[in-house]
């Protein structure tokens, strides 16, 4: 578990195939690491298998590669890494679970004053789940949502969050790792088994559906 708060940023170093996944090599400042634990690696969960000097190695999974930027993001390229969750620990953002939903694209980008305004394109399947003044992570960052529509949705980046992530160097055509609320998937869930058992949650289901609340389900 994590809470989408970047504590610092590393770099892709390798990524050797390994049948169907591939080992990453990831060189950063984090430590002291621990054999098995989590890392979300822009916003993907991977165990640390290896702790190597200057870093450490991780496996990812075919479907880690294919459904996330990693199986395509460039060697060199930085990438942004936070350790799970500790009990006891402020949660600064927002619950995120490391288990991305796929690639959304960047639209646009412009100032808002100092601020960073930056829109994506994303798969309209995700749009049940995304809801204005709600949280996503992109790339592992908690961000709030500023405005959402049925094909896309943006966020405003603040000036700290452009300094300390590369989100303030984001062009149209980027490719970017996106989780949505881990709340709205289980609501959904509990909705859609409701009314395919009938009931007052069914009924529930088909009216949020009938209103366009489900991404026209219903």
């Amino acid at each position: 578990m994590f809470t989408g708060l970047v504590e610092t940023t590393g770099t892709l170093r390798a990524r050797t195939p390994r049948g169907p996944g591939a080992r990453l090599v990831i060189e950063c400042s984090l430590g002291p690491l621990a054999l098995g634990e989590s890392v979300a690696v822009d916003g993907v969960c991977l165990t640390v298998q290896t702790i190597v000097s200057g870093g450490f190695e991780a496996d990812a999974s075919h479907e880690t590669l294919a459904r996330t930027t990693l199986g395509r993001l460039p060697l060199g390229a930085g990438v942004h890494l936070e350790r799970a969750l500790a009990l006891g620990d402020r949660l600064g953002g927002h619950i995120v679970s490391g288990h991305v939903d796929g690639v959304v694209t960047v639209a646009a980008v412009r100032p808002v004053g100092e601020s960073l305004f930056l829109a994506f394109a994303m798969d309209r399947a995700l749009a049940p789940y995304v809801a204005e003044k709600g949280s996503v992570a992109i790339d592992g960052v908690s961000l709030t949502v500023n405005g959402v529509g049925e094909a896309g949705f943006d966020v405003v980046i603040v000036p700290h969050t452009q300094v300390v992530t590369k989100l303030g160097r984001r062009a149209p055509g980027d490719a970017c790792n996106v989780e949505v609320d881990v709340l709205a998937r289980y609501v959904a869930r509990m909705l859609e088994v409701g009314r395919a058992a009938g009931g007052a949650d069914g009924a529930l289901y088909d009216k949020l559906g009938a209103a366009g609340f489900l991404g026209g389900r219903g």
